[in-house]
């Protein structure tokens, strides 16, 4: 069996732990021991958020080593750029293209990079990055709070994992109210085609 780590990371908000919860249990239900660290930041205040998901035969530690991430998956664009030092020549970053200035930004005291300048930090190891608009997906969808959803959906066409095991995760966390929308944005996610 596999050793997989998945580093997420977000603003708060952006429904990041959901996303790292639903991608431990999908772990979980493909037969792999599973560890999970969060840090949470100023997360309800729209500060970072970051999130350790390991999946193996035995995994002993709930933190990815630095260099060793298999995903990034990044629900912001500057949020992505912030952790190459977990980047190796084999992992893939996926980002959502979407952006939420810092209040330094706001206040003329920055420059939010470019997409391309935050590129050019990931692909610095060799890593391949993959962009898509998961916020406007979501929007599109009826609710751009789905993004995290969306993510794990397009994640889900590189990690692997049948399509019912996922959408009956989902089903299992999230509130009945939402389900048909998070079903939706999963389905969404994962018929994104990468080139």
């Amino acid at each position: 069996m596999k050793k997989i780590d998945f580093l997420n990371t977000g603003v708060g908000g952006q429904g990041t732990i959901l996303a790292s919860n639903i991608l431990a249990n999908v772990g979980l239900e493909l037969g792999y021991d599973v560890k999970t660290a969060e840090v949470h930041g100023m997360a309800q205040r729209g500060g970072s958020v970051e999130s350790h998901v390991r999946w193996g035969e035995k995994v002993y530690s709930p933190l990815v080593e630095l260099g060793k991430a298999d995903y990034l998956v990044g629900f912001e664009m500057l949020e992505t750029g912030r952790w190459p030092m977990y980047l190796n020549k084999d992992t893939v970053v996926l980002s959502n293209s979407y952006r939420i200035p810092p209040p330094a930004v706001n206040l003329g005291k920055a420059v939010y990079p470019s997409q391309k300048e935050i590129e050019t930090i990931l692909t610095k190891k060799g890593s391949k990055v993959f962009w898509l608009n998961a916020t406007e997906i979501g929007k599109n969808l009826g609710n751009p709070a789905v993004l995290g959803v969306v993510m794990l959906g397009a994640l889900s066409n590189f990690v692997g994992g049948a399509e019912e095991v996922w959408l009956k995760v989902i089903k299992g966390l999230v509130p009945a109210r939402f389900l048909e929308l998070n079903q939706k944005a999963f389905l969404a996610g994962r018929a994104v085609k990468f080139t």
